[in-house]
């Protein structure tokens, strides 16, 4: 199995939580400082982290798979033909992971999934979206092929790619200059207006921008002036068939 759930560090998990609910997600871990939020695709990890913290706003790219050591073995027999393991097993701050490490330096986590299926309650349009912004996105779409993501067309034809994750969930590369670093977005299936209305009825502002390629619904993020890194909004793209 595999599915996409980043993990997100934040002050403001409160704020977060009454978003991720008003977007359709429910929380199905709730630990400590530790919260999961399930989307009909994929799911979204909150690690609270104090207001100031270098990780404050900022988001870990990291996927679940069902058993750790077979997830390992595929990835790299996978990528045996490039003469890499990029696959590790860990023992991370959290338990037993693999680490996944690309050419370009950038590395994820594969955590165990802690429950299989999706909650039924969640808004089966949403999807959560990793993003991996690098240097060299033709590596690391290699990299996501090996770990299994599955690719999907893009309507525009430069150094973009798309990738779904079998248990839910997308992943994108974008290229960007700098380190690698990941990002956080959404996905929605369907209009964007029916969506603005029931986060307004929340009380959250969101408008809608037309974009070369997608309509973008932009919210604000919780965590906007946490620190210079942290984007003012998030993004939920309309998706397309």
């Amino acid at each position: 199995m595999l599915r996409v759930r980043p993990l997100h560090f934040t002050s403001r998990l409160d704020s977060w939580g009454r978003l991720l609910t008003a977007l359709g997600m429910v929380r199905t871990e709730n630990d400590s400082g530790w919260q999961v939020f399930d989307a009909g695709l994929g799911r979204l990890a909150l690690h609270a982290v104090p207001e100031g913290a270098a990780e404050d706003g900022s988001t870990a790219l990291a996927v679940e798979v069902g058993d750790l050591a077979e997830f390992a073995r595929r990835t790299n027999l996978a990528a045996a033909e490039d003469g890499t393991t990029p696959a590790e097993l860990v023992a991370a701050d959290h338990g037993d992971a693999c680490r996944i490490t690309a050419p370009d330096g950038f590395s994820f986590l594969a955590d165990k999934a802690a429950h299989g299926a999706q909650c039924a309650d969640a808004d089966p349009a949403l999807a959560v979206v990793g993003v991996w912004f690098t240097e060299d996105p033709a590596s690391a779409s290699r990299t996501l092929q090996q770990v299994g993501a599955r690719p999907r067309p893009v309507p525009d034809q430069d150094d973009t790619a798309d990738f779904t994750a079998k248990n839910g969930g997308v992943l994108m590369v974008r290229p960007a200059s700098g380190a690698p670093r990941s990002g956080l977005g959404f996905e929605y299936d369907g209009g964007l207006e029916p969506l603005r209305e029931r986060l307004a009825s929340a009380g959250i502002q969101a408008g809608i921008t037309e974009e070369a390629f997608a309509r973008t619904l932009h919210v604000a993020n919780p965590d906007a002036g946490a620190a210079a890194h942290v984007p003012a909004t998030l993004w939920i793209s309309q998706r397309h068939a």
